[in-house]
């Protein structure tokens, strides 16, 4: 099994920054795409960013020259620096880890972490 504990998350004015992590712990035999999804009030859960093992990154659209996502793979720990933040970025973030815990495993089990509440004040 593998645990997701996140951080980060908390209470900014509009145009400031926060930095969210996710460490992944537990019996890991390999850590491959890694992420973030947020979900806003009334709203479906929504990707923000992915990245993989080997760098390659994934922004929604409209969050791309704003947020910024990193990993370290030595620590297996995805961060999300989120910088001139908007009230409609408030929501719930959720980490997303693809990874296994078996070297039987054939394919890659998707794990959330329990999420993290940022709020963006006006």
């Amino acid at each position: 099994q593998v645990q997701l504990v996140e951080s980060g998350g908390g209470l900014v004015q509009a145009g400031g920054s926060l930095k969210l992590s996710c460490a992944a712990s537990g019996t890991i035999v390999s850590v491959n795409v890694m992420g973030w999804y947020r979900q806003a009030p009334g709203k479906q859960r929504e990707l923000v960013a992915l990245i993989t093992s080997g760098g390659n990154t994934n922004y929604a659209d409209s969050l791309k020259g704003r947020f910024t996502i990193f990993r370290d793979n030595a620590k297996n720990t995805v961060y999300l620096q989120m910088n001139s933040l908007k009230p409609e970025d408030t929501g719930v973030y959720y980490c997303n880890v693809w990874a296994r815990d078996d070297p039987s495993q054939i394919y890659d089990h998707v794990y959330w972490g329990q999420g993290t509440q940022v709020t963006v004040s006006s």
